[in-house]
């Protein structure tokens, strides 16, 4: 699925110094290949995502430690904390753990007021991992976040947008949001010299 996140940050606290951008990689060419994600794009946003009309109280931080995306299979826990790396991008789960999804400890906690931003692998070399059946999800899906403190972090899907790694919304998915919000990253795109050339974005509102 991919290795890292880079691209220059021009907005938000949580960006600070770091360079955050497209997931690349996509994990090489498995002997037999998972069919390519493609994804109905629901929004091709300019600038930011609206949110939802009518978005949940923010949650106090508690870190994350289960995901639930019922829609597309995805049960997985715990999450791997992902932070950053030595030359200033976002780590990613690594091969061996292309089952599980990783929460990137430099933005904020699921439900809390921003975008919390968790990473997984669509496939690996090993073959189809956590987000394989990431096409399956729709607008309106739902996403539970289960965190340290007890409480489930429910969010509705708003959008979801697949798009060049060359074009990656940085902005759009690290900067500031006025509320709790969660961002799905993996990879999408038929693979070309073993990578994936797209990402999938998922955008979500916190509802409950």
């Amino acid at each position: 699925m991919a290795r890292r996140l880079r691209a220059p940050l021009a907005t938000a606290a949580l960006l600070g110094p770091l360079a955050l951008a497209a997931l690349t990689g996509c994990g090489g060419a498995p002997a037999a290949p998972t069919p390519p994600p493609h994804i109905a794009v629901t929004t091709a946003p300019a600038r930011a995502v609206p949110p939802a009309a009518a978005p949940a109280a923010p949650l106090p931080a508690s870190e994350p430690v289960r995901v639930r995306v019922p829609s597309a299979g995805v049960d997985t826990g715990p999450l791997l904390k992902l932070g950053a790396a030595a030359d200033g991008t976002v780590e990613v789960p690594s091969v061996a753990d292309g089952d599980r999804i990783g929460w990137y400890t430099g933005g904020v906690t699921p439900g809390e007021t921003g975008p919390a931003v968790l990473i997984g692998h669509f496939d690996t070399v090993r073959g189809p991992a956590v987000l394989r059946d990431v096409s399956k999800i729709h607008t309106g899906d739902g996403i539970t976040v289960t965190r340290a403190d007890g409480r489930d972090a429910v969010f509705r899907v708003r959008a979801l947008e697949q798009v060049g790694k060359k074009a990656f919304p940085t902005a759009r998915v690290y900067g500031n949001t006025e509320h709790p919000e969660l961002r799905l990253i993996t990879c999408g795109g038929e693979l070309t010299d073993g990578h994936r050339p797209d990402n999938i974005i998922v955008y979500a509102d916190l509802v409950g």
